[in-house]
């Protein structure tokens, strides 16, 4: 998984009345592009540290606007 700042990472809901997490990607610290990603959450504002699983996916910013 390679996602450069910008990108948003979203996590698929687990369980029926769960919602989708969506965050934008704000720093890259693994190599070209890798996790561990720094991750502002849309639903909280948070920044954090984050290791995506597999349930994990990133849209590229030039896919999100297109």
């Amino acid at each position: 998984m390679q996602a450069k700042p910008g990108d948003h990472v979203v996590i698929k809901a687990h369980a029926i009345g769960q919602h989708d997490r969506d965050g934008e990607i704000v720093e890259v610290h693994g190599a070209e592009g890798g996790p561990p990603f720094v991750v502002r959450w849309a639903d909280s504002d948070r920044e954090v540290l984050f290791f995506p699983g597999p349930d994990a996916t990133v849209v590229h910013y030039e896919t999100a606007a297109s």
